[in-house]
């Protein structure tokens, strides 16, 4: 029996393609041996491999000529905040220019779009939709409430030296912009509604669906990140509030669980009812039944500073 040929690193270990194969020597024959899998056309993996989105992404680009990242893949790779049943997706979405043909392969959806070149980008030497044009891309499958969250992810300000930027990733009017130069797009009607309901300052999709929620209930529409002394930049600061009235709500995620942070969020509260403040926390429980109670505690704790 003839030895089989090993393969060299790092193709031991990452999806590769067939000219980085011929590259590196490995022969056609060795391809179909039985240690290793066809992704698709031209890319191939080592059986019992589990590759990373990003490299199963430079693969599939790497042998198509002209595509980028888009949909959900791109807002997968942005880390952009979009519902479990969109981050679920296993497919790659890949885009062309509209005229070229779609991409067709195993495991892709291909779209044929209209597009600017300031709506791409690079990032790691992937070319791939920008977070705005993402957001756009994805509308057609986001109800109002978390298209409004993903667009409040985009203008939000990234936190000083923790996120490797310094500006947001669009404005208001540079979404507007942008809608405007694909009015016949579908989906711009759906964002255009977005962007009303769109504000600066929401850190989490939780914060969004919260602030959403108080508007429906038909109670005034809370300030967001509100300090407890404003212009001082060492100020405990709130989720969203009414200074008008004192009332301060901190939406605590799965993070507020961690001991440092709990005690964190104790002096910050302390601080916030010294200063004569109603405090009212939120919690996951509470997102789960659509923040109904918290309506109930927000509108009482009005109606009592109103009074």
């Amino acid at each position: 029996m003839t030895k089989r040929t090993a393969i060299p690193d790092p193709f031991t270990r990452y999806p590769f393609t067939q000219p980085e194969a011929v590259s590196a020597s490995i022969s056609r024959g060795r391809l179909r041996a039985s240690d290793l899998t066809r992704l698709s056309r031209m890319i191939y993996l080592p059986v019992g491999t589990e590759p990373e989105l990003v490299d199963r992404v430079r693969a599939h680009l790497a042998v198509t000529p002209g595509a980028w990242v888009s949909h959900q893949t791109a807002a997968a790779i942005h880390n952009m905040p979009v519902p479990p049943w969109l981050a679920d997706d296993e497919l790659l979405h890949l885009s062309k220019p509209r005229g070229l043909p779609r991409v067709r392969r195993r495991g892709v959806v291909g779209h044929e779009v209209k597009f600017r070149p300031s709506e791409l980008c690079y990032l790691n030497g992937m070319r791939i939709s920008a977070p705005a044009r993402t957001w756009l891309d994805l509308a057609m499958q986001l109800p109002h409430e978390h298209l409004v969250a993903l667009g409040d992810h985009l203008l939000r300000h990234p936190r000083p030296g923790l996120e490797g930027r310094r500006e947001p990733y669009a404005t208001k009017e540079s979404l507007d912009e942008m809608l405007s130069a694909h009015p016949k797009m579908k989906g711009v009607v759906r964002c255009r509604l977005a962007l009303e309901d769109m504000r600066v300052g929401a850190d989490s999709v939780p914060e969004t669906l919260l602030r959403l929620a108080i508007l429906y209930a038909g109670l005034p529409e809370p300030e967001l990140q509100l300090t407890l002394v404003p212009d001082d930049p060492f100020s405990p600061s709130g989720d969203l509030g009414y200074p008008e009235f004192k009332i301060v709500i901190q939406y605590e995620g799965s993070h507020h669980d961690d001991e440092a942070q709990r005690l964190a969020d104790a002096r910050r509260d302390r601080a916030f009812r010294l200063g004569g403040w109603i405090v009212i926390h939120v919690r996951l429980d509470d997102l789960r039944e659509d923040f109904r109670g918290v309506i109930r505690r927000i509108s009482a704790a009005i109606g009592e500073r109103a009074a």
